[in-house]
């Protein structure tokens, strides 16, 4: 690729402060981009509202740029975007539609779990509301199965050949929720189309959303971007290393060791780095033998 056209991007979500399993997604994410001599910009994932904790916006920004790592370019947060995502809705037209659906009835149609955990919905309001319902939420249509766009393949950059059957293995998935916030599928693609992000280097957690994103980007008219999905940092019970579980803020007191703690996660050799300048001319130099070239 021409390295000059990349543009990346870190997203956290603002519900609590920068923790060592953000900071693998993050260094893996800002090494790609200097690698190829991009642009590596910042986003606040904050359109679940519920869960945003008020000051952790802007502890994030600090504490990525105490340890060396700038947005190049305004730092977007996605609160304040709704009306781009209702845009984008209206675009979908009929591929979108009003699903009376609770969470209890999906479940108790027993249609299949999907890899995420989620029930996979059984279709019932594809073809209009039943009587007495109104809505709840707004479901994008996929394709049924065998159809065209219903497999969707991509080469991951960590993980090699991927591909997911929409109809089978997610079922018609939330645009809109509830509660009225416009759901992370919807939101991501849009904002990566307008950031013109042309890389996505992510946590594994978000390789079961790759192809319905795919799906959504074709129904748009938008590019698709490359993916790189890195491991997650487990904890010592095996669970996802995550503001929930209880993980702890980045200590940066000792920058330089936590660093290091997330290069070596990611296999980078940079225990030789006496200060953060000589960390990222190592860390770099890693990264562009294992990604450089792809």
């Amino acid at each position: 690729m021409n390295r000059n056209a990349y543009t990346g991007r870190f997203a956290p979500s603002p519900s609590g402060p920068l923790h060592a399993g953000s900071l693998v997604a993050a260094l893996a994410s800002f090494l790609d981009a200097r690698v190829h001599e991009g642009r590596w910009l910042v986003r606040i994932e904050d359109i679940d509202e519920t869960r945003t904790v008020p000051g952790a916006a802007d502890g994030i920004v600090a504490t990525l740029a105490a340890l060396d790592m700038h947005s190049d370019g305004p730092v977007l947060v996605q609160s304040r975007r709704k009306a781009r995502y209702q845009v984008a809705r209206e675009q979908l037209g009929t591929h979108a539609y009003p699903c009376g659906c609770s969470r209890k009835e999906i479940a108790d149609s027993r249609t299949g779990i999907a890899s995420d955990g989620a029930a996979i919905y059984p279709g019932t309001c594809r073809h209009g509301l039943a009587p007495g319902k109104t809505a709840r939420t707004l479901r994008l249509r996929v394709p049924d199965a065998g159809m065209p766009g219903e497999l969707v393949r991509f080469d991951d950059r960590w993980l090699g050949p991927q591909q997911q059957h929409l109809a089978s293995e997610v079922g018609d998935f939330v645009l809109q929720r509830a509660d009225g916030f416009w759901a992370y599928q919807l939101a991501v693609v849009v904002d990566d189309a307008d950031q013109g992000i042309t890389d996505i280097v992510r946590g594994a957690d978000l390789l079961d959303s790759t192809a319905r994103q795919i799906y959504l980007q074709g129904l748009l008219g938008y590019p698709t971007p490359r993916y790189l999905h890195v491991p997650l940092l487990m904890n010592e019970v095996g669970e996802k290393f995550s503001k929930q579980n209880g993980a702890q803020a980045i200590d940066l007191g000792r920058p330089l060791q936590e660093l290091q703690r997330a290069a070596a996660f990611l296999g980078l050799e940079t225990s030789a780095a006496h200060d953060r300048e000589s960390f990222w001319s190592l860390a770099s130099a890693a990264w562009d033998v294992r990604f450089g070239g792809r």
